[in-house]
């Protein structure tokens, strides 16, 4: 399978740092049977700041609203799939490297049947040029 890199957008919130507080979240969203590309959460300060990449943003934004939630307003990030082999990743970041552009952040994972998936951030004044380096849809 070949690299292929797309173009996402995705909201965030931010939640207390507590057990159960990214569940309710996703239970609502699992009520409605709203899918996700990625859901991405860290720490921070006393809250978590949790990214989610729905499949279907209308639907995603519905239920969001519904809900009451606080979202930020849309973002870009970019989510790479290809084979899982060593490095399969590498491929991609040096794409964006070569133009001089810093990924400001990255998670990969093994995806299972020989696939790897990652998400990844350049700062909103890259992204342009980053999609045009990664030939990205």
């Amino acid at each position: 399978m070949a690299d292929k890199v797309r173009q996402v957008y995705y909201y965030y919130l931010r939640t207390p740092d507590r057990p159960g507080s990214g569940e309710k979240i996703l239970n609502i969203f699992k009520k409605e049977r709203v899918s996700f590309t990625a859901v991405h959460a860290f720490p921070s300060g006393k809250t978590i700041q949790v990214d989610l990449v729905p499949k279907d943003g209308r639907k995603f934004l519905r239920v969001a609203r519904k809900a009451k939630m606080r979202l930020s307003q849309k973002k870009k990030a970019f989510v790479a799939e290809g084979g899982d082999r060593a490095g399969g990743l590498v491929s991609v970041l040096d794409k964006i490297s070569a133009e001089g552009i810093n990924v400001t952040a990255v998670t990969g994972l093994a995806a299972g049947k020989g696939r790897y998936g990652a998400i990844f951030w350049v700062k909103p004044g890259d992204y342009r040029r980053a999609a045009k380096a990664l030939d990205a849809k």
